[in-house]
């Protein structure tokens, strides 16, 4: 019987879940250094219970916890999510009129975005930006699959309503 506390096991338990955990957990935070500590987290306490945590119950109990820790950190100080500026200060060949239309663009969506209830906007960054299916969603979140098409269809509905041309 395979067990979590081999070591290839919990590694590839590692190579399939660390980064959509870690995306999981930085939707929500919006902070990629308390993703990584949520991340890291979640991994230590799966070797520690290594002989408890079956290999199939692995992937839960990482979001589990990784979504634990954020909790305990919502209590302590309210994170609202920030985006970093994805557009570095190049030199572009755009007229200088699209590269400001992009930004205010960019910051209608930032702004939409961040308006979204935590629940509606990780769901929608978990699917249109990770490709994550409703069913893997509702999994992350401990809910049904209709709740995460009712959040969807709110948050695509607000997104709509603030920002023209979506």
């Amino acid at each position: 019987m395979s067990n979590v506390c081999e070591e290839t096991i919990f590694n590839s338990i590692f190579k399939d879940n660390s980064k959509t955990v870690f995306n999981y957990i930085y939707y929500k935070f919006g902070n990629e250094e308390r993703a990584n500590d949520a991340v890291q987290e979640a991994f230590v306490k799966l070797w520690e219970n290594c002989t408890k945590v079956s290999p199939e119950k692995a992937k839960a109990y990482l979001y589990t916890v990784a979504n634990n820790m954020y909790l305990n950190v919502i209590k302590a100080d309210k994170v609202r999510l920030k985006y970093a500026d994805k557009h570095s200060n190049s030199i572009t060949q755009e007229s200088p009129e699209y590269v400001l239309e992009e930004k205010q663009f960019q910051k209608k969506l930032d702004d939409a975005l961040n308006a979204l209830p935590e629940n509606q906007r990780t769901t929608f960054l978990l699917n249109r930006i990770d490709g994550k299916k409703y069913t893997e969603i509702a999994e992350m979140e401990g809910v049904s699959v209709k709740a995460i098409e009712k959040r969807m269809h709110l948050a695509l509905k607000t997104l709509r309503e603030k920002i023209d041309g979506i």
